[in-house]
């Protein structure tokens, strides 16, 4: 009897990332890719309406759901679908906070093609998949004694007002994405202020920065510091 074919969804904001996904999945007989999205709201809609097995999808992406929340809408709907984790970020909190949310697996983008297409078996199979890079750097960081990042001691939902401030989205546009009021995220927003010892948005974003929670466009860098980009 032949295997069930596994209908697979990626989600990335940069379309040569989703052809490239698309061609090496297209060689597997057991796999099909049916869409792609380059948003996580994309990506809740079209599972919402399209039957799905697994979720390939990046963390950032422009304003809007990242991939945290359309993590959590997707799971929310479907708590069946398997969501892994493809991205460039292979450091704490993000693999922790992502498994601990519902995801199945967690990848880097310099995983190699049979890496991924074990990821997907093994999600699809019930099993969880972490890319060993990553789960050597979080099995170091808990043995090892090492001091723990600030932002470990922030919930999932500061994490996730953090990541959207980080991206230069206003506290009305949050508070539409998330139906949160205005008020209760300015809350977060002096929550994050006053654990991370911010002033600003700015200094928010410099601290996500130094972290390396954000991805910086090497044009705006200037002899290791971030220059102010065009209004």
């Amino acid at each position: 009897m032949a295997n069930p074919v596994i209908n697979i969804l990626v989600v990335d904001d940069h379309k040569m990332v989703r052809n490239g996904i698309k061609k090496l999945l297209a060689e597997q007989t057991a796999m099909k890719v049916v869409g792609e999205a380059a948003s996580g709201e994309e990506a809740v809609k079209f599972v919402r309406s399209n039957n799905t097995d697994v979720v390939l999808m990046d963390i950032e992406m422009p304003p809007g759901y990242g991939g945290f929340e359309a993590t959590r809408r997707m799971l929310r709907f479907n708590p069946d679908l398997k969501i892994i984790i493809l991205t460039a970020h292979n450091n704490d909190p993000f693999p922790a906070r992502f498994m601990k949310a519902g995801a199945a697996g967690y990848l880097t983008k310099n995983c190699g093609s049979d890496e991924m297409i074990q990821a997907i078996r093994s999600a699809y199979s019930g099993q969880r998949y972490m890319s060993p890079e990553v789960a050597q750097k979080l099995a170091i960081t808990v043995y090892s004694g090492k001091k723990e990042s600030p932002v470990e001691r922030l919930s999932d939902r500061e994490l996730q007002v953090m990541m959207m401030i980080t991206k230069g989205q206003k506290v009305q546009d949050i508070s539409d994405e998330l139906c949160l009021s205005p008020k209760t995220i300015n809350s977060y927003r002096y929550r994050l202020f006053e654990k991370l010892n911010a002033k600003t948005d700015v200094e928010l974003t410099h601290l996500a920065i130094r972290l390396g929670l954000v991805e910086v466009d090497p044009s705006l860098v200037v002899d290791g510091e971030e220059t102010e980009s065009e209004a």
